[in-house]
């Protein structure tokens, strides 16, 4: 397998005639960029003989689902994945990260019991996202790659800003800075957005990985409230006039709410640097796209 490209860079961009930081997660690899590489590096990068087969479950055009598809080629084993509903269209026509995951040998269970999937010592159950415990390790490094980079640089005060799905990046990136700068002149300061559900859904989230409230990320929302997965104008129009400025493509799914919590927010107001985390996701966007196209075909005209 090609090597995690860890750690990795931080960018300036010039965006609405601000400045931001980068962090290009999704520059680490092809297959595991971003939170995917982050919260799969224990078993990226341990050994586990006993392990035979992979289940998981979630949405059908999940990150998360592709890059378990590609461990699991890679390391021989079985994967079982439960969706509620495969569309009979993306059936027909698989794009996207569903084609992608039926190509390394996928085995889709639709509206099926997810329990029939589970147990034995040679089966490693994977939460939907990737939210357990064992995706702490790599966001550790993370943390490391952030405070080490801030303290270079000399930046006494750093919000880091993410948009979240389950939560998971957000709330082990907070604690492991909090640990790290706990004896130093820095603040390290993580906020997020969710995109999944509310705020309520979010900490609920936290709290099944980390009962410490003080370890929490801030969690900010937007005013309007946004259906996961659904197209939104506002969305297209901003993902497009990011790329025109920056020339980063960025994940159609999340980011867009993410940048949108940003300015609605006036983060910049809080004093110190922001610092975006680029949790790649990038896979997603070749069927988002296409259905924003259609949509909105007026929009691709203006840039």
């Amino acid at each position: 397998m090609q090597k995690l490209a860890i750690p990795s860079p931080v960018e300036r961009i010039r965006f609405e005639g601000r400045e931001y930081f980068l962090k290009r997660d999704d520059r680490i690899h092809p297959d595991f960029s971003g939170n995917k590489a982050r919260k799969f590096y224990h078993w990226l990068e341990g050994e586990f003989p006993d392990i035979r087969k992979v289940v998981s479950y979630g949405s059908v055009q999940s990150n998360a689902m592709y890059s378990l598809s590609v461990l699991a080629k890679m390391r021989g084993w079985e994967f079982a994945y439960f969706v509620d509903h495969i569309p009979t269209w993306l059936r027909k026509n698989p794009i996207g990260n569903y084609r992608a995951a039926l190509e390394n040998g996928t085995v889709f269970y639709e509206k099926t019991d997810i329990k029939k999937g589970k147990g034995g010592k040679e089966v490693l159950f994977v939460e939907e996202g990737g939210r357990q415990p064992e995706a702490e390790e790599g966001i550790r490094l993370l943390a490391r790659e952030i405070v080490e980079w801030q303290e270079r640089n000399g930046i006494e005060v750093l919000t880091v800003f993410l948009p979240s799905g389950t939560g998971t990046t957000a709330l082990y990136l907070q604690k492991n800075c909090s640990l790290l700068t706990a004896h130093s002149s820095l603040t390290t300061k993580v906020v997020t957005t969710p995109c999944v559900g509310d705020a309520r859904y979010l900490r609920r989230q936290f709290a099944m990985l980390e009962s410490d409230e003080k370890l929490w990320p801030t969690v900010l929302d937007t005013r309007k409230k946004y259906h996961f997965g659904k197209l939104y104008r506002e969305f297209y129009r901003l993902w497009l006039e990011l790329y025109r400025q920056t020339g980063v493509e960025f994940d159609l799914l999340y980011d867009p709410k993410g940048w949108l919590t940003l300015f609605e927010k006036k983060m910049w107001e809080s004093g110190g640097e922001i610092l975006y985390l680029h949790q790649g996701g990038l896979k997603g966007n070749e069927s988002m796209l296409p259905r924003y196209r259609r949509k909105y075909p007026e929009l691709d005209n203006e840039f």
